[in-house]
């Protein structure tokens, strides 16, 4: 399997479907695509109705290029990450990794087109964290939920309007961006430096003043991403959790109880924004995204300091801060609802309280004068406890 052979079926596979996010190898079956949050297979010309281990094991290494350190890091570690281009067509972040001897490998398309907080319709508080002049912002949710676009239309923003350096470190760049008024830097892990940890703390070094961070994978990235945040510049990075509580009980959980203490006047002083997000079944096809969003105040950073407790609860405290740009998923979800992008089974199947996101349905319902319930005929029993006559 030539190169160009490769180039056509990506092709091919990218031109099968609206909406493609995902390519999908696997022995086994055919090729897929994953549009609109399900995998769909695709039909090749000549057919591959099960691709054989040698077929999955040829497209690898294609794609690994007789590159010495992909290779070794694919035989040491099972999987490797590296970026692909379809001349002409798209970008792709690529993961080859083993499973039960064989090869398997996801293409995930990157986006060529800078996103922007206008165009993707961000809530307000994005255009309140590109105005931060230090601490951390952190994005979490699942893989494929959006992440790296949210945090690319907030770059953007401090691209347009700011004279500043700076630095990413990415695993692999994924959006490009151009010299606006501020200066790019782009690291790729592999190419330009080694681990998020060590990139993380060569960058101290080269003067920027925004700093990110393609995920906070490990105890010594928190630690020099905290020291960053604390002495002046703004570190944006990701997580892999659902929610604002969850993400700094992660944060935690890498460190040792005895630094538990330290660790939360820490976050306290520096965590400005923790965005949550998901992407659900959009009416009419596609997907929106869903936000939980949690800014820096008084009540936040008492319950960083000293736990949860009852009344005194990350979700508490974001219902409770709608004014300053804060949003629970429930009321995000409760919205979309409400202007009719997403249907009511969506709704409640994405809720993080299914109580509460069920009152404010039946609440929209009944204002648009919907049935709130399927039970028909009531009556009042009027003869109910007369003695019969």
């Amino acid at each position: 399997m030539k190169k160009q052979e490769i180039d056509y079926i990506l092709a091919r596979m990218l031109d099968a479907y609206d909406n493609v996010s995902d390519l999908n190898i696997t022995v086994g079956k055919q090729f897929q695509v994953e549009t609109s949050g399900q995998l769909t297979g695709v039909e090749i010309d000549p057919p591959f109705n099960e691709l054989t281990p040698f077929q999955g094991e040829i497209f690898a290494l294609n794609l690994v290029n007789a590159d010495r350190r992909l290779t070794e890091t694919l035989l040491n570690q099972g999987s490797c990450d590296s970026s692909y281009d379809l001349p002409g067509k798209a970008r792709f972040r690529v993961n080859i990794f083993s499973q039960r001897s064989n090869y398997s490998i996801i293409l995930r398309k990157l986006e060529t087109t800078i996103p922007t907080l206008q165009d993707m319709q961000l809530p307000e508080a994005f255009y309140k964290m590109s105005l931060e002049k230090n601490g951390i912002i952190l994005v979490t949710g699942a893989t494929g939920s959006g992440k790296s676009t949210s945090l690319a239309a907030v770059l953007n923003e401090i691209n347009e309007t700011k004279s500043v350096h700076v630095v990413t470190l990415e695993d692999p760049v994924e959006f490009q961006h151009p010299h606006k008024k501020a200066t790019f830097n782009q690291r790729e892990m592999g190419n330009d430096f080694d681990a998020f940890a060590s990139g993380l703390r060569a960058a101290l070094r080269q003067a920027p003043k925004v700093i990110l961070v393609g995920e906070m994978r490990d105890r010594e990235t928190v630690e020099i991403g905290l020291s960053a945040a604390e002495t002046g510049h703004l570190v944006v990075s990701t997580l892999h959790t659902v929610d604002a509580g969850q993400t700094i009980n992660r944060i935690l959980g890498m460190f040792t109880i005895d630094e538990e203490n330290q660790l939360r006047m820490r976050l306290a002083d520096t965590v400005r924004w923790i965005v949550c997000q998901r992407l659900l079944p959009k009416l009419g096809g596609g997907r929106v995204a869903a936000f939980e969003i949690m800014g820096s105040n008084m009540r936040v950073r008492d319950t960083i300091l000293h736990g949860e407790s009852e009344g005194k609860t990350y979700y508490e405290i974001i219902q409770a801060g709608r004014a300053f740009g804060m949003t629970t998923f429930d009321d995000y979800i409760v919205e979309l609802f409400k202007k009719e992008l997403i249907d009511e089974e969506t709704a409640m199947a994405y809720a993080s309280r299914k109580g509460i996101v069920g009152r404010g349905l039946d609440s929209i319902k009944s204002a648009r004068g919907e049935a709130t319930t399927d039970i028909e005929d009531l009556s009042i029993d009027t003869g109910y406890g007369k003695p019969a006559r």
